[in-house]
């Protein structure tokens, strides 16, 4: 071939002139699709409460049969929203609760409370503890150990602060007398349910029947004995929501168990104190409906501890116009030291 003739072909490989749009083979992109936004509706999904968690698997109870429990993960699409015990979830996929069936929630459902805790009082990371309880059960041992007033007092500023009843349980009465303890917490009408080991706690099945109650306490006062008598097959029942574990110590999670004449309990042995960094002087005023309205008359900053923090505190002209008792007040300024640090032993697991 001559010189000419190869000059002829190079021109002819090279005159991309003469193609057109027709003539060139273009390979789709990834990401050319927008994605969509709206996520699927699940008309079919079912809903059921939360019972246990452990490793990214939740345990869950169907509404319609409390009796059927199903392991779920958290569907994609809901990226990283916190599911708790006590949540109400939405469920699709096999809910038949059939051994090695996985399902998928899909959905929370608007929380009516929200017990929260820090990690201290500096820590701004807020974590969710139980959901939707009503109340929450504050045992405590009369004795051996002694009682942390402390922890209770924190524990009842997180339930004013997230909308849960507190109900105080003072165990092991065999040991000691209540009266000291209850006198200092005769301002606040905290329901209170007394017990005995040799005893069966009176009325505590009626405050708990059809209720979601959370139980919190320090090791060693009376809380697993309590909840044995509450639920008598207890350890079969931990180890049916526990099971997708694996393994793990069924102590170190929060677990709920059905209450034999209707309502669950919430054990959580995991909480043995409440950081309140997240609460507010305000959240637990507002709790006190006789000094939240007074509350708003207070000057800028005012942390209604009275004097000589707050000398010109307004919460103190409601006792003095006699709308509320001075014990009612001294209960609320001590539950307000108690969120800030002032005066209150740090209650921790020794």
């Amino acid at each position: 071939m001559g010189t000419g003739a190869r000059e002829d072909e190079g021109l002819a490989r090279n005159d991309w002139s003469r193609l057109d749009e027709s003539d060139v083979r273009v390979r789709p992109g990834k990401g050319t699709r927008p994605r969509s936004k709206r996520r699927p509706e699940h008309a079919d999904a079912v809903t059921a409460m939360v019972i246990g968690k452990d490793r990214g698997r939740w345990t869950c109870a169907i509404d319609a049969d409390s009796g059927r429990v199903i392991t779920a993960m958290r569907a994609r699409e809901m990226g990283r929203t916190p599911v708790v015990v006590g949540d109400r979830v939405g469920i699709v996929g096999d809910v038949s609760g059939k051994p090695d069936t996985l399902a998928r929630i899909v959905r929370v459902d608007d929380r009516t409370s929200s017990l929260l805790r820090t990690a201290d009082d500096t820590d701004p990371y807020e974590r969710l503890v139980v959901a939707n309880a009503e109340r929450l059960l504050i045992v405590t041992a009369l004795a051996d150990p002694p009682p942390r007033t402390g922890f209770i007092d924190r524990c009842l500023v997180a339930c004013y602060a997230g909308g849960v009843e507190p109900v105080l349980c003072l165990t092991k009465a065999d040991l000691a007398s209540p009266d000291e303890l209850l006198a200092g917490y005769a301002g606040l009408d905290i329901p209170v349910i007394v017990s005995r080991y040799d005893e069966q706690p009176e009325g505590l099945d009626e405050l708990l029947k059809d209720r979601l109650t959370a139980l919190v306490g320090h090791s060693g006062v009376g809380k697993s004995t309590l909840v044995n008598r509450l639920v008598p097959d207890a350890a079969l029942a931990v180890g049916v929501v526990s099971a997708v574990g694996k393994g793990r110590h069924t102590s170190v999670a929060a677990v709920a168990l059905p209450l034999p004449d209707g309502g669950w309990v919430i054990d959580t042995p995991g909480v043995r104190s409440f950081g309140l960094a997240h609460v507010t002087a305000d959240d637990i005023v507002d709790a006190f409906e006789e000094f939240a309205e007074a509350a708003e008359e207070c000057p800028s900053g005012c942390g209604h501890l009275g004097a000589p923090e707050d000398p010109d505190c307004a919460l103190d002209d409601v006792v003095t116009d006699g709308k509320a008792s001075p014990e009612r007040l001294a209960s609320l300024r001590r539950l307000l030291a108690s969120r800030g640090g002032h005066d209150v032993t740090r209650a921790t697991e020794s």
